[in-house]
């Protein structure tokens, strides 16, 4: 009777220690989600003509929160949501490492357009990174007007916060959960 109690007891504590630890991780996908829904309208109302990439991309990825900071040596991280012809069907993770002069920190938000379904498995396959090369638009108006995809990504960033010098290199990891 005694080992029941403590199984007993051992149980309820598992699982009123782990149903918050689940309750949190839907709270926060749904502020991810809420977030980059508010990040989607600013980049309009930035560039009013983004809505259009937004309508016709094959995907899209928006990071309405990424923190940057390094000296001499920096990194970022993100959380974001994935957009399939503008309908949520998962989660990512940005992460970035690099290396050069830098000093400083700053907040960020990203958008990655992707031109065919082939880019958007790709980053859903989680093998999606941007090396050293790759480069991004800051959005303002008019920015979005005569930009390309290539390789069939877009990529523009709006500036939240924050200062950073840098002239450094380094690149982006991107990992894809399905909600």
């Amino acid at each position: 009777m005694k080992n029941c109690n403590v199984i007993w007891i051992m149980v309820m504590t598992c699982v009123l220690i782990i149903t918050p630890i689940f309750g949190q991780s839907k709270a926060k996908k749904n502020k991810i989600i809420a977030d980059s829904h508010s990040a989607k309208a600013e980049f309009i109302k930035s560039d009013p003509l983004m809505k259009v990439l937004f309508e016709k991309a094959s995907g899209y990825v928006i990071f309405p929160n990424v923190g940057k900071g390094g000296f001499g040596i920096g990194g970022a991280a993100g959380n974001g949501t994935v957009y399939e012809h503008n309908k949520v069907v998962g989660m990512a993770k940005l992460s970035q490492i690099s290396i050069g002069f830098q000093a400083g920190g700053q907040a960020y938000r990203e958008v990655i357009f992707f031109e065919s379904k082939k880019e958007l498995e790709r980053f859903k396959d989680s093998r999606f990174e941007f090396a050293a090369q790759a480069s991004a638009v800051a959005v303002t108006e008019g920015a979005s007007a005569n930009v390309k995809y290539t390789d069939g990504v877009m990529v523009f960033t709006m500036q939240k916060g924050g200062l950073m010098y840098e002239a450094s290199i380094g690149g982006q990891k991107f990992k894809f959960n399905d909600l």
